[in-house]
């Protein structure tokens, strides 16, 4: 249909032309809030850096430190694949280089010395300051006092002339264990372990005490305190020896032989204190023996009557007991080297001179300033065989050097047999001091190290130093000799950088992670406060940090200063990388922090860690000093983000597809994310893996003891780190490639990509299947160590019970075997449980939960409670008994709801429904409803569309099947409740408490998956009014989700929210309803805002007045624009223009979605010619053109005159006047729309012009009035008229406007004659007497001249 334009084409109502108010109604297509997870983001980008780590087990091995990959010989089931995987993890990590392989021959100066507290080595946990009673006791000293460290036991020592306290640092307030019981000076303390036998078990040390005249040995035995900390007790062994003018500094103990060995700076001499539990015929319980002098003293002392010299003596001494090896320093920077020998020999093998040691370093490096005949030893530290082979002392200068030392023998390089003494020693490595404090990198340079710098004065003043395995390096550095204070520079190797060669076929590097520290004060000692290191009882691995972060507890250093005891924790990589990521803000640090760890320890060890830490394994020190887990969620979304997003890909090798027409699975490595994940597996189960499950042994009392090889909390600890990874991967599986299921196959895009994604969820798959079985493992051996395993052990047949000496944790985990093992453990237990008159139900329920996979007790279970449903059948079930069978065969079903088939799960409630256990049997089909789909894969296919085919559309089914149970429950309780009352004689009755008991469970059950389908079901049913009545979230989400795609669910929206007392809720609804694409009619949508516009206007508990107050808006607006478009549907309909054949359509098209206004002004309105109608589209769209507004009433008048004309139904003014009201009413008299002040002027041509003589002579001025425009205005807008004195109002036409002001002036008096104030104010009765005063020479004429007077008498008397 086209109409002829009324009027031109001219920019229209709103901001853009032809746009009026878009913005405000139409609807789109919403544009994206966040980039799609298809965009090309820096973090995506990152996946395809360099890829490496572990290989999946099948398809690599590891030769030279290349990775190579294999194809797969035969087919593996998963767990033997994952098995394997976890198992060439764990062989990799035992590869860890050698100490001897990066400390070869030459020289290095590679340090990462960083600002940045996230890269620091070692953290400070605590300053434990010294008990103010040792202050007392040295405000009494007289001689001398010295202080040290037993840190093993966290214990303190100071001597005070001739007494020794020791106490625990750890404690706030500390006991004082004294030694007090001999008269002379103390020289010296240490700590050492005893000789076998000589002392009773609970002497576990022993405290060697020197004086000015004697060697005494103290028994020391330590326990631990319900508080955690650690008591000591000192016991007097009666045992001593002379050492008169000796002046004993310095005693040393070999932990292996009990040999104590000591000094005395009068001479050079190395003395052992010999001691036996008895006395024997030649030999005294104890003795002292010169081994570097002649002659062997008992217990005569010696005694110097020559004049002493200052002279060389000892200054350190450490022993070696893997070697058998003692080494002293002496005060003139020698080091001799002692081969310990049997019972009481020690042989003098090795002298090394400063002067040997320096022509050693000039062979090696160029002259320097820091290595020079001035500088001395300070310090030497042993080197273990089980750290290394070639490497056995490290010697540090004065200058801050640490001297690497390799001892030979005569006819071979390294020593194999340790019972030969070496012959030689000689250089192997020369480690620089770091760059000094000033020249630090920034962050940034993390891994940028400043390369070989062999003049660096950073340690020029070392004044001592301490070196422990693998590699902790302490170094006290004298700053101000007259503080008194010394800096400390601690150094440890980067583990991660050693294992991973920048170039593979390259050795290691020994790079080191640097931290300074301002002690503050003076160091006095130095001691470890963990176990000592060890990662493997061989070189191979032994330094490799990485593999036991998660195993073993960081190593913890005490540092003993004069104003208290400092302790420091060695932070480990997933320390490290969580205190980087939390300090990182945004998403762009993240990245960087990431993409550096990658560069520097592989993309493997980086996915590795960040799963540690987003499983809660990162630490760090509170501002409490306390080592706590990192539990900050931020933190922990970023290692998850990082685990996620940076894991890499998996890459298919095209070089290995020889001769084959399709690749094959086997060719595809996985990516770093699934080695980062079997790398974090396999180092937390690596103390387990290959360890026995138990072990026999016998009671010191007699008969057999079975124990764990592993402790039972150590395997805890293993289950809930363990336990806590599954609850990760399984919350994020759908982030992950390989884990995410068939979605995933959506986003590849080659055959290639398929291939790698199959092969990442195979290997991913059957790592997640091996670490359920690992924590079902674990906890059935720590239910096997609940029973009575003694007995239990003793009742196995003989075959059984090897083979249980044999499995080990591997084996349980992950073979056949093992599983068959530990069901037939699982009957022996059930059994003698059975016989011991244990209730079955509590020994089945305790496996099920522990180790469901495990046990068979589901069938004896499922057996009872069908035993009970009948037993309740045959007693009655409404007899109180019957009743508690009922709920017994209830609770026995829904333990094992899991297990229960389709067949037993309708059996059972066929036989609830005739005992009236409505309410049981709806529990035990939800139960296993539940339990059949675990993951609720259901409701996520339910909530993403239920699309075809899914494979989550089985567990719907499956699921499913349990609610039509649930279905036909109901509608028997419906059936019974309609053929009795709810109450008899005004009691409930027994029907209405089932039906209440039913529905009670059914109301308060939290399966979303069932309460959707309920609400379907009852739709289908016809009984959309239940709905109304049910007060539950998950109603709501689903009307929700269905409201969009159904009218009928919508509305039950809707009225829902307007019964439960939410009227915003449901005005929300209704102006969604009124803007949807729903097949509604206009009316229906007019009605739906009327309704909202209700609701929207009611409180709202909850709800802003702001908030409130838009929806409104909102709502009258649109409805504003919905009454426009029926007042054009209306005139349509009767519009004799639209021919019948287009009829329909033009009117659907209207009769429909709510319109813009620009659609409805310029494909109807205007071209309709609906004058008033494209008023109504001025107002509504704001539109303030005035000529626009003018043109069109205007146009509206001429429209309406010819109208009336036509059809002879009423005058033409009438008609005119009628539209004017009407419009007035509607359009409010808007200023810009309905213009009075143009409006005016227009009627009155219209009326003395076409209408000249036609109807009374203020029918005009009355249209206006009759709308209640105040007098005043019209007064205005006719008084402009008559003085304008424009055509046709001018010369005797003029009278026209006269008289409607003389009419106007009239019948405002007559308004506010009664008031106190006529015409409002004195200042209007002034105008308006000015305007009559002219009106009777501007065309008045006869009766009005005098109406004239009149009202000028009357206004002027009012005034007076």
């Amino acid at each position: 249909m086209s109409y002829a334009s009324q009027t031109p084409q001219r920019p229209l109502p709103g901001g853009f032309p032809q746009t009026p108010a878009q913005g405000r109604y139409q609807t789109g297509p919403p544009r994206p809030a966040f980039p799609r997870a298809g965009s090309n983001s820096a973090f995506q980008q990152s996946q395809n850096g360099p890829q490496d780590g572990p290989q999946q087990p099948s398809q690599s091995l590891q030769q030279n430190g290349q990775i190579v990959v294999k194809p797969a010989t035969r087919t593996l089931d998963p767990i033997a694949r994952a098995a394997k995987t976890v198992n060439e993890t764990l062989n990799q990590e035992s590869r860890y280089p050698e100490l001897d392989t990066y400390l070869g021959q030459g020289i290095s100066s590679e340090y990462d010395v960083s600002t940045d507290a996230a890269w620091a080595p070692f953290q400070k946990i605590k300053m434990y300051p010294i008990p103010d009673r040792i202050f007392e006791q040295y405000n009494h000293s007289q001689l001398r006092t010295m202080m040290g460290l037993f840190a093993e036991f966290n214990h303190a020592w100071v001597t005070i002339d001739n007494a020794c306290y020791l106490w625990d640092y750890t404690h706030p307030d500390p006991d004082l264990v004294g030694f007090e019981e001999q008269p002379n000076s103390i020289t010296a303390v240490r700590l050492v372990t005893p000789r076998t036998g000589v002392f009773v078990r609970s002497v576990t040390r022993l405290l060697v005490v020197a004086t000015t005249l004697d060697l005494i040995l103290v028994g020391l035995s330590s326990d631990t305190v319900p508080t955690g900390g650690r008591r000591v007790s000192l016991y007097q062994t009666r045992m001593s020896i002379p050492t008169r003018g000796m002046d004993v500094n310095l005693i040393e103990g070999s932990a292996t032989t009990g040999r104590i060995f000591f000094t005395g700076r009068s001479d050079n001499n190395v003395y052992e204190f010999t001691y036996q539990q008895e006395e024997k015929w030649f030999q005294s319980r104890c003795g002292k023996v010169n081994h570097t002098g002649k002659g062997i003293t008992t217990l005569t002392p010696s005694f110097l009557f020559t004049h002493r010299q200052e002279q060389e003596h000892t200054v350190q001494m450490a022993i070696d007991d893997s070697r058998r090896l003692l080494y002293t320093l002496s005060s003139r920077s020698t080091v001799r080297v002692f081969h310990m020998k049997p019972d009481t020999q020690l042989d003098l093998v090795i002298t090394k001179t400063l002067t040997d040691v320096l022509n050693n370093i000039g062979h090696m490096t160029s002259p320097t300033d820091i290595i020079t005949r001035d500088m001395a030893l300070v310090a030497i530290s042993t080197v273990s065989a089980q750290e290394a082979s070639k490497i056995h002392l490290i010697m540090t200068t004065s200058t801050g050097c640490r001297l690497f030392m390799s001892a030979t023998t005569s006819y071979g390089y390294v020593i194999k047999d340790w019972s030969n003494a070496p012959t030689s020693m000689q250089l192997q490595h020369i480690k620089f001091p770091p760059p000094i404090q000033q020249q630090l990198p920034s962050q940034a340079a993390i891994g940028n190290n400043l390369g070989l710098n062999t003049s660096s004065r950073a340690l020029i003043q070392t004044r001592t130093a301490s070196r422990y395995a693998p590699g902790y390096f302490f170094c006290f550095v004298s700053r101000e000799q007259q503080t008194q204070t010394d800096m400390l520079f601690i150094s440890a190797p980067d583990a991660g950088r050693i294992a991973r060669p920048l170039e593979p076929p390259a050795p290691s590097r020994f790079v080191e992670l640097g931290l300074w520290l301002n002690l503050g004060s003076r160091a006095e000692d130095v001691g470890l406060a963990t176990r000592p290191f060890s990662a493997s009882l061989a070189p191979s691995g032994f330094a490799n940090e990485l593999a036991v972060q998660y195993d073993k507890p960081s190593s913890e250093i005490a540092v003993l200063t004069n104003t208290g005891i400092q302790t420091f924790r060695r932070r480990r990589l997933v320390d490290m990388f969580a205190n980087a990521i939390q300090a990182r803000g945004g998403v762009d640090g993240l990245e960087a922090e990431v993409k550096n760890f990658i560069r520097l320890y592989g993309r493997s060890e980086t996915a590795a860690t960040a799963l540690a830490v987003a499983c809660g394994q990162g630490l760090d020190v509170t501002a409490d000093s306390r080592v706590a887990s990192i539990l900050d969620p931020e933190v922990l979304e970023k290692a998850r983000t990082a685990f996620v997003e940076f894991g890499g890909k998996p890459m298919l090798n095209e070089n290995l597809l020889v001769d084959q027409n399709l690749p094959s699975i086997d060719m595809v490595r996985p990516s770093p994310r699934h080695d980062g994940l079997a790398m974090y597996i396999a180092r937390l189960v690596r103390s387990i893996w290959k360890a026995l499950v138990a072990e026999e042994s016998v009671f010191p009392t007699g008969g057999l003891a079975v124990l764990p090889t592993v402790s039972l909390a150590r395997l805890r600890d293993i289950q809930r780190d363990l336990t806590k990874l599954q609850e990760f991967l399984t919350s994020n599986k759908s982030f992950i490639d390989g884990l995410a299921g068939p979605d995933a196959l959506g986003r590849v895009t080659t055959k290639q990509e398929e291939l790698s994604l199959q092969a990442e969820h195979r290997a991913l798959h059957g790592l997640v299947l091996l670490l359920s079985n690992i924590i079902e493992g674990i906890a059935f051996v720590l239910t096997l160590f609940d029973e009575r395993i003694e007995e239990l052990v003793l009742s196995l047949p003989n075959e059984t019970r090897q083979q249980l000496r044999n499995l080990t944790y591997e084996g349980l985990f992950c073979t056949t075997n093992g599983k068959e093992l530990a069901k037939e453990l699982v009957k022996s237990i059930v059994d003698r449980n059975i016989a011991n008159g244990s209730n079955v139900d509590t020994v089945a329920e305790s496996l099920r939960r522990k180790c469901g996979s495990f046990c068979s007790a589901d069938d004896v279970i499922i057996f009872k409670a069908q035993e009970q449903l009948r037993r309740a059948s045959e007693t009655g079930c409404s007899s109180e008994v019957g009743r508690n069978l009922l709920n017994e065969s209830l609770r026995l079903f829904k333990q094992v709801s899991q297990d229960l088939s389709m067949e037993q799960l309708q059996w059972a409630v066929e036989q609830y429904l005739p005992m009236e256990f409505y309410a049981g049997a709806i529990q035990l089909a939800l139960s296993v409803a539940k339990e059949s789909d675990r993951g609720n894969s259901a409701l996520s296919w339910i909530q993403e569309g239920r699309a075809e085919p899914d494979i989550r559309a089985t567990a719907f089914g499956n699921r499913k099947r349990c609610y039509d149970l649930v279905h036909q429950v109901i509608a028997s309780l419906d059936a019974a409740s309609q053929q009795q009352s709810g109450t008899v004689n005004g009691l409930e009755t027994v029907v209405s408490k089932r039906r209440a008991e039913a529905y009670s469970v059914i109301d308060t059950s939290d399966d979303q998956v069932f309460q959707i389908d309920l609400y379907d079901w009852y739709l289908s049913q016809g009984l959309a009014d239940r709905l109304l009545n049910i007060q539950s979230p998950y109603l709501i989400t689903y009307l929700e989700r269905k409201a969009t795609e159904d009218i009928t669910h919508a509305d039950l929206l809707w009225r829902y929210y307007s019964q439960w007392s939410r009227p915003h809720d449901a005005a929300v609804i209704q102006l969604n309803l009124a803007k949807s694409t729903f097949p509604l009619t206009l009316d229906q949508r007019i009605q739906y805002l009327s309704q909202a516009k209700t609701n929207a206007s009611t409180y709202t508990a909850g709800v802003g007045r702001q908030s409130r107050q838009i929806l409104l808006r909102e709502i009258s607006d649109l409805l504003d624009v919905a009454n426009i478009q029926d007042d054009i549907l209306q005139k349509l309909k009767g519009d004799p223009r639209v021919t019948p054949d287009r009829r329909s359509n033009v009117l659907g098209q209207v009769d429909g979605q709510i319109l813009s206004l620009t659609e409805l002004y310029n494909n109807y309105a205007d071209q309709a010619g609906y004058y008033e109608v494209c008023l109504l589209i001025y107002q509504a769209a704001d539109h303030r053109n005035p000529t626009d507004i003018r043109n069109t009433w205007r146009n509206l008048f001429e429209k309406t005159h010819q109208e009336a004309l036509d059809n002879g139904t009423a005058q033409p003014y009438e008609a005119v006047a009628d539209i004017v009201r009407s419009l007035g009413t509607r359009l409010g008299l808007s200023e810009s729309t309905f213009p009075i002040a143009d409006l005016i002027p227009l009627l009155e041509r219209y009326a003395s012009g076409s209408q000249q003589g036609m109807g009374h002579d203020t029918w005009v001025v009355d249209t206006f009035l009759d709308l209640q425009v105040p007098c005043e205005t019209l007064l205005n807008v006719l008084e402009g008229m008559l003085y304008n004195d424009e055509t046709p109002f001018d010369g005797a036409n003029r009278g026209i406007v006269a008289g409607d002001i003389l009419y106007v002036a009239q019948r405002w008096h007559a308004e506010t004659a009664r008031t106190a104030r006529v015409l409002g104010s004195e200042v209007n009765a002034a105008r308006v007497l000015a305007v009559l005063g002219a009106l009777t020479t501007n065309g008045l004429g006869g009766q009005q001249v005098e109406d004239c007077r009149e009202l000028r008498t009357k206004i002027e008397r009012s005034l007076r």
